[in-house]
């Protein structure tokens, strides 16, 4: 993956574990959620799951997410809305880059130093 567009700071958060092969990204976990800075230089997908609440905004590049039954387009600017339990899936193109704040405060956890 090249080089992340956030900035230096957000870097210096923990980074993500995170199960999608191809995603990178950092958080910021508090007692009322987690809030996950992501991206991706790959076209990738995101399998069928569920879990808590989840809003996001797209910063740069585009996901076409499937939520529950229907599936749209989001772009830079464009906001999105998981609610609980809601199956959804994801078609995350090149260039892409987000920030996720998920209700489940322990949704993903930091990368462990033995992965890398």
């Amino acid at each position: 993956m090249s080089s992340s567009n956030f900035p230096a700071f957000v870097q210096s958060l923990p980074e993500a574990d995170l199960p999608f092969a191809g995603l990178r990204g950092w958080l910021l976990t508090s007692e009322s959620g987690q809030i996950l800075f992501n991206e991706s230089d790959v076209e990738m997908s995101v399998p069928e799951h569920s879990h808590g609440d989840q809003w996001g905004v797209v910063i740069d590049g585009k996901i076409e997410l499937t939520i529950g039954t229907r599936t749209r387009t989001y772009s830079r600017g464009d906001t999105y809305f998981i609610p609980d339990g809601t199956v959804h899936r994801a078609r995350i193109h090149p260039g892409f880059r987000a920030i996720d704040y998920f209700a489940d405060r322990d949704r993903y956890h930091p990368l462990s130093h033995d992965h890398e």
